[in-house]
């Protein structure tokens, strides 16, 4: 739960999501109609990702997939 920029339908607190995702124009225009649809929302933003974002948001995903695990201290 975070705490939001300003005020939203008098709601001062709420969760933050990004979804990323490939999709055809009528399946995103489908899932916008279904947000607008649900009361639970109080916003939403819609965006298409160039070519360079998409290789970024790639390349920040596979370094945190091969970061290394931190081990526990073994034990005496």
């Amino acid at each position: 739960m975070r705490k939001l920029a300003y005020p939203i339908r008098k709601k001062t607190t709420g969760f933050y999501y990004l979804i990323e995702f490939k999709a055809e124009g009528s399946v995103i225009n489908d899932l916008e109609i279904a947000y607008k649809r649900d009361e639970r929302l109080l916003r939403f933003l819609t965006v298409s990702l160039d070519k360079h974002a998409v290789a970024y948001n790639e390349k920040k995903r596979n370094a945190k997939k091969e970061a290394p695990v931190a081990e526990a201290p073994a034990e005496a």
